[in-house]
């Protein structure tokens, strides 16, 4: 009988899992696939290299949108193309340029529309449920009486 192969990942996807730009991490970690082991042991203990690479960047777009507080679709609007390190990140905050304060109020609005739509939807939810128990009710009630 074989030992059952470890599953393992493409670079490329373990550094999206690590939020991290995969061109800024070392050579070895670049072009060696990952067993889901070893990224687990990556998370628990990060290296050197990677607390760096987390701390200060460059980081991946999905990233510096999260920390602008942005859509990845607002940094292309805005045309933030390349990877951006926490001091530009921080930078762009401090001062933040006309595209980045409309994209950052366009965000807020999508997020307050998420929220209504969730507490809308969860208040039918509950009004539905309430309605089927009343019906149960009265129809075991009708039961009994008939």
């Amino acid at each position: 009988m074989s030992e059952k192969k470890p599953q393992t990942m493409k670079p490329a996807t373990a550094a999206q899992k690590l939020g991290i730009l995969l061109e800024a991490a070392p050579e070895e970690f670049q072009s060696t696939p990952v067993s889901r082991t070893e990224l687990a042991a990556l998370e628990a203990n990060p290296p050197e290299w990677l607390s760096e690479l987390r701390a200060n960047g460059p980081h991946p777009k999905q990233v510096v949108a999260a920390k602008l507080g942005v859509s990845i679709s607002g940094l292309a609007r805005g045309e933030v193309t390349e990877p951006l390190t926490s001091a530009e990140i921080q930078a762009l905050l401090k001062q933040p340029p006309a595209w980045l304060v409309t994209e950052r109020a366009t965000q807020f609005e999508v997020r307050e529309e998420q929220i209504r739509v969730k507490e809308r939807d969860a208040e039918r939810a509950r009004k539905k449920a309430h309605a089927e128990r009343f019906a149960a009710q009265n129809e075991a009630a009708a039961r009994k009486r008939g």
